[in-house]
């Protein structure tokens, strides 16, 4: 009778985790967008809303290590280094600015500042040398890739999110840095990792961009 109710117990507490932490993973904050066009061969257009944004500006010599210094920052703000001394929901997607022509330019890495805060999230504690930025409603090119964003893959990704925008006569606004935009911890499975190269553009085919 002792191990039956033991092990109910230990199933009922296995499947209780699975539910809190499935509901952990969907109540996570992103931006507000609305999709313009489906998928067509490999990229979306969404429409993004007004959002605001917390940037640090990262002088590294590769993704992957500005991605690593930039959200150590970010991190620390949401974990009380702020005007408020608060701990911040994580949202996602943590984005990667990419310079077009490194090295010299600087990478920023961003992560999105919750719609509960009105556009006014918490300031940052000036030794974290952190921006927050205000961005307008803008139409974004995504392409989606798995595994996990490096520097020995990103290039590719971001060529073909090129291509595919040239041949769709897409004009792409801003050419001095590409955007890699990641949704997982790095501990999250590799499989199941969900990355995208953000391009903003205008000229597609909608009234919209």
């Amino acid at each position: 009778m002792e191990t039956t109710l033991v092990r109910f117990l230990y199933y009922l507490s296995t499947a209780i985790l699975f539910w809190c932490c499935a509901n952990i993973v969907h109540a996570i904050e992103l931006p507000n967008y609305t999709v313009i066009l489906p998928e067509e061969s490999d990229f979306q257009l969404r429409l993004y809303n007004e959002s605001s944004w917390i940037s640090a500006r990262v002088s590294g010599t590769s993704f992957e290590q500005s991605y690593k210094l930039g959200f150590s920052r970010l991190y620390q703000y949401i974990h009380g280094a702020n005007s408020n001394s608060s701990k911040i929901a994580f949202t996602a997607p943590v984005l990667t600015s990419v310079p077009s022509s490194p090295p010299g330019d600087d990478y920023i890495v961003r992560m999105f500042a919750s719609t509960h805060f009105q556009g006014k999230p918490p300031q940052p504690n000036p030794e974290l040398k952190l921006r927050i930025e205000k961005w307008k409603t803008q139409c974004i090119a995504v392409r989606k890739f798995t595994g996990y964003a490096k520097d020995d893959n990103i290039n590719k990704e971001i060529e073909a999110l090129v291509t595919t925008l040239n041949k769709n006569s897409a004009t792409i606004q801003d050419t001095s840095f590409y955007t890699i935009a990641k949704y997982n911890a790095s501990s999250h499975n590799t499989a199941d990792r969900l990355n995208e190269v953000w391009i903003k553009v205008s000229g597609v085919r909608t009234e919209y961009c």
